[in-house]
């Protein structure tokens, strides 16, 4: 397997942020109230991942160590405006359903350990492979828990209601049930990866 193929591929199991990292559990947690919301969360979190890794390998090795972070944050800040200003141009229901938590992804643990980790000391080709694989297994993560929240607290998927008449357990798509669901599937998903 080449060696960029495999950090998609390590992104979305061996390094998944969610159910293996434990990193950006603030959006993990509080967006995914359905799977549209985690799917959206988990593309503008991808958006901005690629983007800000390829820009942060290309100007790290000219940015002094005593102010690399702040330099990275004001780079990842840079492209969370830009999607602001793309989703409330393109998509303004999903960028008032996601709210504070779309500035917030300037904060993200995610962006900015990878940034740190892998970005600054790897070239723009491998940081883009690593943002990518990184940000696919933050989306497939929050969209899976979205839709296990969906199904459970509304009776639907992806908006489409399959139980008539039955409004689902509200536990599930209040703080509880994100905890809950969270749990079992990181559980499952470790379970699955350590077979391999």
């Amino acid at each position: 397997m080449s060696n960029k193929l495999k950090l998609i591929t390590d992104g979305l199991a061996k390094n998944n942020p969610t159910f293996v990292l434990l990193l950006g559990m603030c959006p993990t947690l509080a967006t995914t109230t359905s799977a549209v919301n985690g799917l959206s969360m988990g593309l503008a979190t991808l958006f901005v991942l690629v983007l800000s890794n390829m820009a942060i390998s290309a100007i790290a090795p000219a940015v002094p160590d005593k102010v690399h972070i702040p330099v990275y944050i004001v780079v990842i800040a840079t492209f969370v405006t830009l999607l602001q200003f793309l989703m409330q141009a393109y998509t303004p229901a999903v960028y008032e359903t996601l709210g504070l938590f779309i500035p917030l992804i300037v904060v993200n643990c995610i962006v900015l350990g990878r940034a740190e980790a892998f970005a600054s000391k790897n070239g723009v080709l491998a940081s883009a492979c690593d943002g990518l694989g990184v940000g696919l297994g933050f989306t497939a993560s929050l969209t899976v828990l979205g839709l296990v929240r969906e199904i459970f607290g509304s009776g639907s998927v992806f908006g489409w209601n399959f139980i008539g008449g039955h409004d689902g357990m509200l536990a599930f798509v209040m703080a509880p049930g994100a905890f809950i669901c969270l749990g079992y599937l990181m559980v499952l998903f470790n379970k699955f990866i350590k077979k391999d």
